[in-house]
């Protein structure tokens, strides 16, 4: 049994990996082709919340970096993603 205390030491990079790690298996089921389609919804929604996970904790990641590269004024931070302009 997992306690309290040991749940919330999990780091976010753990919790990240984890997430992606199921998101992946999830979409290989579902390129197999051999669900029925109340399998292949369930499987969706599932991919949608893991998705959304990964996406928050990406987020606060670069949140992150922000404050590291500049406490002061993190939203003076060059952007360091390829896909914003």
């Amino acid at each position: 049994m997992v306690k309290k205390s040991d749940a919330a030491a999990v780091s976010p990079v753990a919790e990240f990996e984890k997430a992606l790690d199921e998101l992946e298996r999830l979409v290989q089921k579902m390129e197999g082709g051999d669900q029925n389609l109340d399998d292949s919804l369930a499987s969706y929604e599932r991919g949608v919340a893991l998705y959304r996970r990964c996406q928050a904790a990406l987020e606060q990641a670069e949140l992150r970096v922000r404050l590291l590269s500049d406490p002061g004024q993190p939203q003076s931070a060059q952007d360091f993603r390829a896909d914003k302009d």
